[in-house]
């Protein structure tokens, strides 16, 4: 009997072992097969600074959210910005993700939906085509598309009035299984969750086709709707959580290492971002902290999706956990260094430089 116990124990220890190796197969996949889809609301941000945080009191704006306006609100905004002078450039979270992966050299896709014929869909697709992401855009027959106007304070903290247009009507049914063919890693903004039948059965699809399951958890108001469902998200489909300090402790109701800690049960990789204190990375039982760059913040926005791209470009290459969180603080402190998520040929050349410094 004895005998028996023991062999019992020593197969539960080698299935054990052999799912941990199948996790870290599927995560650190090879450079040259590494592919990242991404899920997200295609969006345009029109970016601006406003003088004092009283104008967003006049629209009943918590500072830092991120609030779903009617396209009524989202027209009086822009109004009220016009002697502001505004920015406009293509945006979304997810696809600010995609397009630093794919300045860094990464192939990728976006999935997103726009208007059918209207300007702002126009940009959108043409600024995919141009960075070399392969758009898996679908199109609203009776929608326009959406934008999400990014109130800038003057500390650089960013308060954003998302109008969802054509990219709300992305439905679970559009969303094919070819879409993930020759795809290895699947990154989805956590403010997909308005559409929960989507991202389930876009999540679900990706893992079961083996794809490395990425989710960034958007914003803490989004996150304190919507507990229950993005933990079921993680314990069933979800490999990689990025979260900032707030979304954690919304998500958990704890800070720092302890919101990691309870997080990083759930996934295989949990990342929490903390702003000027750096970040804390969990890849299984091993927490690594790094600090942030040196860097000159003109305009937050954007940091948290240019550091999730500076991370997975790491981890895709077989960096370090450290070195991963080191390449994603090099992409958020350049990022919040300009207006907007789009830097220029320079600066980005730089950035490559310093990812090989590493």
């Amino acid at each position: 009997m004895f005998r028996s116990q023991l062999r019992m124990q020593s197969y539960d220890v080698f299935r054990k072992i052999q799912y941990l190796c199948r996790k870290i197969f599927k995560i650190f996949s090879l450079t040259m097969q590494a592919k990242v889809l991404g899920l997200g609301n295609a969006l345009v941000d029109i970016l601006v600074r406003i003088p004092s945080d009283e104008f967003l009191e006049q629209f009943e704006m918590p500072r830092g959210s991120m609030q779903l306006v009617e396209a009524s609100t989202s027209a009086q905004i822009y109004e009220q910005i016009q002697s502001l002078n505004p920015s406009v450039v293509s945006g979304g979270s997810a696809a600010n993700t995609i397009y630093g992966l794919a300045n860094l050299g990464i192939p990728t896709g976006m999935i997103g939906k726009i208007g059918q014929d209207d300007d702002l869909g126009r940009s959108f697709l043409a600024d995919l085509k141009l960075s070399g992401v392969e758009p898996h855009l679908l199109t609203s027959e009776t929608t326009t598309s959406g934008n999400c106007i990014s109130l800038i304070s003057p500390d650089s903290e960013r308060t954003m009035a998302t109008y969802l247009g054509a990219a709300i009507e992305l439905s679970a049914d559009e969303i094919d299984v070819r879409l993930f063919d020759n795809y290895t890693h699947f990154y989805v903004e956590g403010y997909m969750v308005q559409n929960a039948q989507l991202i389930e059965k876009a999540m679900k699809l990706a893992h079961e086709r083996g794809l490395c399951v990425c989710l960034d958890l958007a914003s803490y108001n989004v996150v304190e709707d919507n507990i229950d469902f993005l933990k079921r998200l993680m314990m069933h489909y979800v490999d990689i959580v990025f979260a900032n300090e707030e979304e954690a402790t919304a998500f958990t109701g704890k800070e720092d290492v302890e919101a990691l800690n309870e997080i990083g049960e759930l996934v295989d990789i949990a990342i929490v971002k903390l702003g000027r204190r750096g970040s804390v990375v969990k890849i299984h039982d091993k927490v690594e902290r790094v600090g942030i760059i040196k860097a000159n913040s003109i305009d937050t926005t954007g940091a948290g999706d240019l550091y999730a791209s500076g991370f997975l470009y790491a981890l895709i290459n077989g960096y370090s956990p450290k070195q991963c969180a080191e390449a994603g603080a090099i992409l958020s402190g350049n990022v919040i260094e300009v207006m907007g998520t789009k830097m220029d040929t320079q600066r980005w050349n730089r950035i490559r430089q310093d990812l090989k410094k590493l």
